[in-house]
């Protein structure tokens, strides 16, 4: 049997409320403290609120998918950004994951589109271009006649070499790239950084 199993196993208040510690613990950011306060929180609410909780976690792992378009998250086909009359089809903002396009959503300083990679490239993680959505991104901009991509991928060394990557690939379309101005320091990522710190980077974006 794991460590794991000997832990739920072990508990004084049964394998159960173990195992529940166990899935929190999993959790980015909850260490075992944090992992038996959120253990006890549950045990102390009524088994309707209980419910509800865990009906919304299902709720978002059924209805949440990709956008068939740029691979933000959405419970639609299209997301609402890309479906957005208003936005900028031809301006194209590339980003690692959904939550960074939360993040620069809220300086409302970006009119453009979206396209979110999934990822980075990370060779000692085992992630490769074909794993993230680098072709679909090449598609866009052959088939939408996108007139600029902001690489705004996070300014790490894993984020800086896949902005090189997909700029080596549109070297010969007819786009212009540019990046993130450097507003935001070096080896932080977009999720963290204040509004008025991404405000000041996507108005001052240079040539990649």
């Amino acid at each position: 049997m794991s460590s794991r199993g000997r832990e739920s196993q072990s508990h004084p208040y049964g394998s159960s409320v173990g195992q529940l510690i166990d899935q929190f613990a999993t959790l980015p950011g909850i260490g075992r403290k944090s992992a038996e306060r959120l253990a006890h929180y549950i045990l102390s609410i009524p088994e309707p609120k209980a419910r509800l909780l865990a009906d919304a976690i299902l709720a978002v792992k059924q209805s949440v998918r990709p956008c068939s378009v740029c691979y933000n998250l959405t419970e639609n086909e299209v997301c609402s950004i890309c479906s957005d009359p208003r936005r900028d089809k031809k301006l194209v903002c590339v980003v690692e994951q959904p939550r960074d396009v939360v993040s620069l959503e809220a300086t409302s300083s970006f009119q453009g589109v979206y396209h979110v990679l999934q990822g980075r490239i990370s060779p000692l993680e085992g992630v490769g271009p074909e794993n993230l959505t680098i072709d679909a991104l090449v598609r866009r901009v052959r088939q939408e006649g996108v007139t600029e991509i902001i690489m705004a991928t996070n300014p790490t060394l894993e984020g800086d070499g896949t902005a090189l990557y997909i700029s080596n690939l549109l070297e010969n379309e007819n786009v212009e790239i540019t990046r993130l101005a450097r507003g935001i320091a070096s080896g932080s990522v977009l999720e963290f950084a204040n509004k008025e710190m991404l405000s000041d980077a996507l108005q001052g974006r240079q040539r990649f």
